[in-house]
């Protein structure tokens, strides 16, 4: 997984609340476990008609926001089923980060595990943040992980709260398999001890 330090980019704006893993990524987009190509169907619904002509004037669509790295989103952003392919698809279209007031459960955590920052503030704050992402001139942040600070345009710091544990592993690039290896040789000491206790075992 890529580490995530510090995060200068484009902030797109989508204040729209209840924003659901299926408009994120809708279901026909779900028969692969390959994460690259899923940008195609990241908000396909809003950015196609019936027929799957594109759509004109989709945030996402439009300059400069289709170089976006940074997503301002409403409250409950993220609800619905629980499909990873979610926080993939976002990922695979360049976005490391999303600020909303709140986040459903599984893909606040899904998000951790795929290399993006979820940041939970209060609406005032997102309703400041979505205001520079409007600035079609100047809608670029920085997000400095380590500092826990987002820095707007005007020079103002926001300051946001992260678990401590997932804010590591974010800094050092450690998914779930990355934490598993960071044990590797107790595993390998373990599985030496039981072949000698236990021979049986691994002969099969």
């Amino acid at each position: 997984m890529e580490k995530f330090s510090t995060l200068k980019g484009v902030a797109a704006p989508l204040p729209m609340v209840n924003v659901d893993t299926d408009k994120i990524i809708p279901k026909q987009f779900l028969k692969t476990i390959k994460r690259t190509g899923l940008s195609e169907g990241l908000f396909y619904e809003m950015r196609h008609d019936e027929s799957g002509k594109k759509l004109d004037g989709f945030v996402l669509d439009t300059p400069p926001y289709e170089q976006a790295k940074i997503l301002v989103g409403g409250e409950n952003f993220g609800c619905g089923s629980s499909r990873e392919h979610a926080p993939w698809a976002l990922l695979d279209f360049g976005i490391r980060c999303v600020i909303a007031p709140s986040f459903a459960d599984i893909f606040y955590n899904n998000s951790f595990k795929n290399g993006i920052l979820p940041v939970k503030l209060p609406q005032a704050d997102v309703d400041a943040l979505m205001a520079d992402a409007q600035d079609r001139a100047n809608p670029e942040l920085t997000i400095d992980l380590a500092a826990q600070e987002i820095r707007r345009p005007n020079g103002a710091v926001i300051r946001f709260e992260l678990d401590p544990f997932r804010k590591q592993c974010l800094l050092e690039g450690l998914d779930d398999i990355g934490l598993t290896l960071q044990q590797e040789s107790a595993i390998a000491d373990y599985e030496a001890k039981q072949n000698l206790a236990t021979p049986w075992l691994a002969a099969t």
